[in-house]
């Protein structure tokens, strides 16, 4: 008799074990998600995350609270969100910084940027343009060039992620010319010193620039894609300007901890493409300079996959050496 109830026991438990992912879709989120963003207040990635995280509150019906844990080219916040419990209620948005340069720019990375998260979604795009200081005389990158080679060594480039460096080596390669990176902790802190003239120019993401191209207070000289944007379609491609082959964009997406279950990742994958097919939130995001789209769960990890492939090439091509 003890035996058989035990065994009704066992096959109790096992059947709610069995049911348990479905009722952790049906229950989910039941507190509030914690949604870290790898760069500092004001930034892009920032300003993007903080409209995607009051939409997908409302359409999950819990708070999202954002998290700022900056610094180290993203890897402090990539390395809090490997580590914590994958249960959906620790998030991460984050760009090609953590997951496609940092490998290659730092030596000793605390993550493994495939192994050690969970593909979410997509978020869309973060353009980036070279904008300089409005005192400076150069009216296109051939001026800002010519100017360069004149003087070796002279003029300097602030950087606040990953796209930032990367773009200012590449143009220092490409040109070859002789330029000198002032590396900065996050995009604001760069582009004060630019709009300050302590440095004379720097790449940044629309988001963060453009407001200061409009004010008056920098001078966007061209886009780092090889096609120009249709969100600022009167500057010119970096191509354009006379540098070949130079493409850099910062993508943007969502991620959690390795390990969390498929059916709350299929939620949050559904939130965030109802977010990105809302009209106003695209034109919100459009007004900051974001391209907003998403994708499934497996194309994003094959395009993260992709991307690291990619970065690393680049990083190799600019002669970056790893920190």
């Amino acid at each position: 008799m003890q035996a058989k109830t035990l065994l009704r026991a066992l096959a109790a438990a096992c059947a709610v074990l069995a049911a348990a992912p479905a009722a952790r879709a049906d229950t989910y989120p039941s507190k509030p998600i914690t949604l870290i963003v790898p760069f500092p207040a004001g930034s892009g990635t920032d300003a993007v995350g903080r409209i995607f995280g009051a939409e997908l509150g409302n359409i999950l019906g819990q708070q999202i609270v954002v998290e700022n844990k900056p610094g180290a080219n993203a890897t402090i916040a990539a390395s809090y969100v490997a580590r914590a419990k994958p249960d959906g209620y620790t998030l991460f948005v984050t760009t090609n910084t953590s997951h496609s340069a940092a490998p290659f720019l730092m030596k000793n990375v605390p993550y493994d940027p495939v192994k050690d998260f969970t593909p979410i979604a997509r978020g869309g795009n973060l353009p980036f343009i070279l904008v300089v200081n409005p005192k400076r005389p150069w009216k296109s990158v051939g001026d800002l060039i010519a100017d360069a080679r004149q003087h070796p060594g002279k003029i300097t480039y602030a950087s606040g992620n990953s796209t930032g460096i990367v773009a200012g080596a590449t143009l220092s390669n490409r040109a070859k010319v002789d330029l000198l990176h002032i590396p900065y902790k996050g995009t604001p802190q760069a582009l004060t010193d630019v709009v300050g003239g302590q440095v004379d120019f720097m790449f940044t993401d629309l988001a963060s620039g453009l407001p200061f191209v409009q004010s008056g207070q920098l001078r966007a000289l061209a886009v780092s894609t090889a096609q120009r944007s249709a969100i600022v379609p009167d500057l010119p491609s970096m191509a354009e300007s006379g540098v070949p082959d130079f493409d850099l964009n910062s993508w943007n997406g969502y991620f959690g901890p390795a390990g969390m279950p498929p059916d709350i990742v299929a939620k949050l994958n559904a939130a965030i493409k109802q977010v990105v097919a809302k009209p106003d939130v695209r034109q919100r995001l459009a007004a900051l300079g974001f391209d907003a789209f998403s994708s499934t769960p497996e194309e994003f990890a094959q395009f993260v996959s992709e991307q690291r492939d990619l970065w690393g090439k680049l990083i190799r091509d600019a002669g970056i050496e790893q920190q």
